[in-house]
Formats: C-alpha cells, structure tokens, sequence
C-alpha cells in the first residue's frame, strides 16, 4: 500500500531578497514526492514536456517514487512559473505563468495505483483533481488536497465538488476567509466544514498551521529561522510530510494528525533553507528526527495551576 501525489512537476525561476535561483525544477507534486518519499512509497501522477531533466526523474525513481503516472509530452514544454518575493518573503509577485502542458492535462491512473490507501491532490485544476477521484475503483482511506485563490476566483463550483469529496482540506489563512466568507479563521472553518472536509488545516507561514475537527483545534508554531532563502515550495513540502506521517503510520485519528502536522512542519522548515528542492535532497532521517524534537522542545513546558 502506499501514496498517490497529484500535482504539478514544472520550471521555477525565483527572485528573493537573499539571491535568485535562475531556472530550476519545482512544482506541487515535485516538493510533496520528495518529502513525503522519506515515510513511504509515493505513486505520482503528473504531466512534463520533452525539455524536463531526465535525471530528475530518475533521482526521484531513486527515491521510491514510482513515474508510470507521469505523461511526458515530447513536443511539448513543461510548466513554467517566474516570481519575486518582496523582503517580508510572504507576499510575491507572479513575473511570469506558462501553463504549457499542465494547460491540457488530463491525468491517467495507472492499475498497479489503485490499491493505494492515501491520496494527496497537490494544487492543480479541480476539475482534474476530481478527475482523479473518480477514476480510483475504491475510495482511498484518506484524502488530503491543496488548492488556492486563483481557483477561487475562477473555478469556485467545480472546486467545491472537489472539496465535498475529500476529508482534509489544506488552504492558508486568506484562503479560508475567502472560500469561507468569514475573517474569523474559526468561523471559517466551521463554514468549510459543511462543505465536506473532516479536517481543516490552515496554513500561517511563519506563524505555524492550525488543524481543524468538529469543536477540536490543534496549533502548530513554525520553527523561528535564521535565514529563509526561498518559501516557493514550502506549502507543497509541509502537505508531503503531513500525509507521508499519516500514510507511515495508517493512522488517521486526531492526535496522529497532530503529530502528523508536527512532521509537516519540520520537513517545511529544510525547505525554505535552500532554493527549489536541493534541501530535501541532502537531509537524511537522523536531521528529520533532529529538527522534529526541537519542535517538541519549541512548545513543550511544565505548568502548575495552584
């Protein structure tokens, strides 16, 4: 058994305060299979043109992550985002979008995906993350899926019967206020959950995630870094170390979750460290282990109440 991951494999040019990366690999699909490969086999499903690194596939091959769902489009060019952060790195500007093949991706799931007990719907199309849910002969036991405003904006209705079909939702804060109508992140998250989703995980950047169920709230801080160099990827990256916990460990109760975000939290912090995925490609499980227990230690404390 193991994981599907649904995304993007694509082209990042980034500009940050600290240096610019130039062209280098990226995409949702290719920061969650690099993360949440260190806790389980991954099973991607993605589109790339002719012009994407074969060693880049096969560094992930490598890693335990299955490509019989990638479709490589010779002729074609793969998915290119151009963008400059401004020096606070949580507002950006998009330079440069070109859909290229993710324009006309229409994904495919392989047989040998279908016993596959997690999925994870990286930030794409709704209409083809549903695409997805509807071609798997049995429901998974557990469906996370990232989304953002763009889809807000342009595609509400389908995304809607996308985020009725899944049990967790993973949105950041403005997100939620605007699929929600409420600037109450509780609030909003009572309104998203009449939409579908068990779970809600809401996303603050440097000032943690929160995790949403019924009347239960858990909150995770992030961890205060020296430097962050680049936070492209760190939304897709926390998403792979959340399900890749999760599918570790088949255990989908609350307080896995909690543990579960804990493990997003940590793989997202390496992430920032370096441009694009050249981070998660150096790390090994003793430095997960290693930055996972100074989150423990981040919020740890004895309290007496006389």
């Amino acid at each position: 058994m193991s994981l599907i991951v649904v995304g993007s494999m694509a082209f990042d040019d980034i500009e940050t305060p600290f240096g610019k990366s130039d062209k280098i690999v990226g995409g949702a699909a290719t920061y969650i299979a690099w993360c949440a490969s260190n806790f389980t086999p991954v099973k991607q499903i993605s589109v790339v043109g002719g012009d994407f690194p074969q060693e880049e596939l096969n560094a992930l091959s490598a890693r335990g992550v299955a490509l019989e769902g990638v479709q490589i489009k010779k002729d074609e060019k793969s998915f290119y985002w151009s963008g400059r952060y401004h020096m606070d790195m949580n507002t950006r500007d998009t330079l440069i979008t070109e859909l290229n093949v993710l324009g006309t991706f229409e994904p495919v799931v392989p047989e040998s995906y279908q016993d596959c007990e997690f999925l994870m719907l990286g930030n794409l199309a709704p209409s083809v993350q549903l695409s997805v849910i509807d071609q798997l002969k049995k429901k998974p036991k557990l469906i996370a899926m990232d989304t953002m405003n763009f889809w807000m904006d342009i595609a509400l209705d389908d995304l809607k019967k996308v985020i009725a079909k899944v049990d967790v939702l993973l949105v950041n804060d403005s997100e939620a206020r605007q699929l929600s109508g409420e600037y109450s992140l509780v609030k909003a998250a009572a309104a998203i959950s009449k939409m579908g989703p068990k779970y809600l995980i809401i996303k603050k950047g440097e000032h943690g995630a929160l995790l949403f169920h019924d009347k239960e709230v858990f909150f995770a801080p992030a961890l205060p870094l020296e430097e962050v160099f680049d936070p492209t990827g760190a939304g897709d990256t926390f998403a792979g170390g959340f399900i890749g916990h999760l599918a570790k460990t088949k255990d989908i109760s609350f307080n896995n979750m909690k543990t579960a975000i804990i493990v997003g939290s940590a793989m997202a912090s390496f992430c920032v460290e370096k441009f694009g995925t050249q981070r998660l490609r150096e790390i090994k499980k003793q430095d997960i282990d290693i930055r996972i227990k100074e989150f423990v230690d981040l919020v740890n404390f004895d309290i007496a109440l006389a």
